[in-house]
Formats: C-alpha cells, sequence, structure tokens
C-alpha cells in the first residue's frame, strides 16, 4: 500500500475520537454510598408543626415506662427492709420515748418499712387472739354457766383497721404537707406511724387483765404515747403556728385507734 494513504491526518475527520480514554479513566473515582439517614416519624404530640421527633423522645417514652414498672416490681423496695437487729431495735425503743421528737433524724440515711409490714401485722394477730381470750374471762367471770365461742370475725376487722389506718392515713398527711409546701416523704411517714403501732401490741398483751379500770388505764397510756410520738415528729414538717391542727389531727387519729381497739376487741 503507498504510504500516502498511511501516512494521511485522520484527527480531522468526522467521527473521529481523541484518544483521551486514558485520562477519562484516572479521573474517575468511585464515591462511597452516603449513609443513610433513619427516618424520623412525624411528631404528633403537643409541639406538632415543629418538624419530626428527635431521637430522645422515644427513650423519655421509655425511661418513663420503666419509672411507672419500678412501682409495680417488689426489687424497688427491696432497700427498705435493708436493716439489722440493733437498729430495729434502737426504733422500737424511740417509739416508747415521744418526748424526744428526734425520730425523723434517726431515719433520715435509711428509713424502713419494716415497722409498716411486721409491726402493724403483728397488731393485728395480736388484737385479735389477746381480744378472744379478754372476751373469754370477761364471760367466765360474768356467767361461767353458758357457752362462749371463738370470734372469727376479729381478724377480719383487725386487719381491715389497722392495714387500713397504716396506708391510709400517712398518705393523706403526706398529700396535705406537700400541698402546704412542706418537703414530705411518705416512705418516712409510713416508717412513722408503722413504729408508733409498737406501743399499742405491747399494751395489748396487758388488755387481757379482766378488770376495767385498769384497761382504760392502759389504754389511755398507750394511746397518750402513741399519738405524742406521732405529733412530736410531726412537728419537723409544721414550722407555722396556724398549722397546729395538722398536729392536732394527728394526735386525735391515733388515739381515736386506740380506743377503737379497746371498745371492739377488749369490751
Amino acid at each position: 500500500m503507498d504510504d500516502t494513504y498511511t501516512n494521511f491526518p485522520t484527527s480531522h475527520l468526522a467521527g473521529s475520537v481523541p484518544a483521551v480514554v486514558t485520562e477519562e479513566k484516572n479521573r474517575y473515582k468511585p464515591e462511597a454510598p452516603a449513609a443513610s439517614s433513619p427516618i424520623l416519624p412525624p411528631n404528633n404530640g403537643p409541639n406538632a408543626g415543629r418538624g419530626y421527633q428527635t431521637l430522645g423522645s422515644e427513650e423519655d417514652g421509655q425511661q418513663s415506662t420503666y419509672k411507672w414498672n419500678g412501682v409495680f416490681s417488689v426489687s424497688s423496695y427491696t432497700e427498705y427492709f435493708n436493716v439489722d437487729t440493733d437498729l430495729v431495735l434502737n426504733r422500737l425503743l424511740s417509739s416508747l420515748n415521744p418526748a424526744t421528737g428526734d425520730f425523723f433524724s434517726k431515719i433520715d440515711a435509711n428509713p424502713d418499712l419494716y415497722g409498716l409490714v411486721w409491726i402493724s401485722t403483728t397488731l393485728v394477730f395480736v388484737i385479735s387472739a389477746i381480744g378472744n381470750c379478754a372476751t373469754y374471762l370477761m364471760h367466765k367471770r360474768s356467767d361461767s354457766n353458758s357457752s362462749w365461742n371463738f370470734d372469727v370475725n376479729y381478724v377480719n376487722v383487725a386487719a381491715c383497721a389497722v392495714y387500713g389506718y397504716a396506708l391510709l392515713v400517712p398518705l393523706g398527711f403526706y398529700f396535705l404537707l406537700r400541698y402546704m409546701g412542706t418537703s414530705a416523704s411518705l416512705i418516712r411517714f409510713w416508717c412513722l406511724w408503722g413504729y408508733s403501732f409498737f406501743v399499742l401490741v405491747l399494751s395489748s398483751f396487758l388488755l387481757i387483765i379482766p378488770v376495767e379500770f385498769l384497761r382504760w388505764t392502759i389504754t389511755i397510756a398507750a394511746g397518750a404515747t402513741s399519738a405524742s410520738f406521732v405529733a412530736l415528729n410531726l412537728r419537723t414538717y409544721v414550722q407555722s403556728d396556724d398549722l397546729m391542727i395538722i398536729l392536732v389531727a394527728a394526735f386525735a387519729l391515733q388515739a381515736a385507734l386506740t380506743i377503737f381497739i379497746k371498745m371492739w376487741f377488749f369490751s
């Protein structure tokens, strides 16, 4: 073939492509795909119209759910039963000396629900059993010929009265004092009222004596001790003289419970 045809320049011809393939390949750099952002649901809450929910909103809801679940979990209350014998004995002796009025300072580091549960339960069974024994002795003293029957209903009445009082009365004073602006603690109130029943347990054993005058003397002494223990310690949360009616109400309710036990179980 003639060299004139092979050396003929072809770059100016139509359809010709410059040899730049190598440069295009060198300029091409693959890019990593961008991380996909989480798709957030619309904000349908009280701030609707302000965009989408934040990531923390779901966690806040879960934390709120866990908080309410803890209220109904037994493990949440185990710390309030973490007491030893010496600590319980010290608090029991404090309930017999109400004049000091320093019970809250003693339980401030470690309030417990031992008194609320076990002392209340002990009081229920003691007044039920001793109450039946006392009525038996009174019955034999007045009329020894007729028969006597054990009153099982004493247990039901004692359980409703003691447990209802131990739970609801401190709860009522807690809400009242919180409404008044004080820093009241429900656990400490339950602890206070629980240990206030200890003197009633001791007096119930003495009420078995079949002498009515001695029974009333013991009832008044026990009621005054228990009521003073509650009222004088509540004084920590009542600084104003205008709120002294709260202390009077606490004293009266505690005294009324003592009189109810005497009238119903030892009459």
